[in-house]
């Protein structure tokens, strides 16, 4: 049975592609998520820390702040080190894959995606509680979706 975050779960996109944000907004309200959008690292950063979403979304190449910087910068936060980090980018390297897990995403996304990838993405995330959980340990690769 597939598990699903709570109705009004707040999620937080940032990509500089309003085709990618838009997207992604669809799918994640037409499963009753709360979606908050940025355009660029800085306002992602900003809204990350003002509004704590529960799982954020976020782009590497971003015009000014790449997204490897942004992440680094919100797990150095103590206001929103614990929040997930799905990473999602359209120039999916192995070195760029290990490179993000090092610095503490929890997932990699690579672009395009199917709404069943994203979907699995948040369920691997998610606790007893279907609450979606930074994975604080490392060592662990995450599942491959459609394996």
């Amino acid at each position: 049975m597939r598990r699903n975050a709570p109705a009004g779960t707040r999620v937080l996109v940032v990509d500089d592609s309003a085709t990618i944000v838009a997207l992604l907004k669809r799918m994640l309200q037409q499963n009753n998520y709360e979606v908050l959008e940025a355009f660029d690292a800085e306002n992602g950063i900003e809204i990350a820390r003002r509004e704590v979403p529960d799982l954020i979304f976020l782009d590497i190449v971003l015009p000014g702040m790449d997204g490897f910087n942004a992440l680094r910068t919100l797990r150095r936060d103590p206001i929103t080190k614990n929040v997930p980090i799905i990473m999602i980018s359209g120039n999916a390297q192995a070195t760029e894959q290990f490179y993000v897990q090092r610095i503490g995403a929890d997932d990699f996304m690579k672009k395009p995606f199917s709404r069943a990838e994203v979907f699995n993405r948040i369920e691997a995330l998610l606790d007893e509680d279907n609450i979606p959980r930074h994975q604080r340990r490392s060592g662990r690769a995450p599942a491959e979706a459609d394996a």
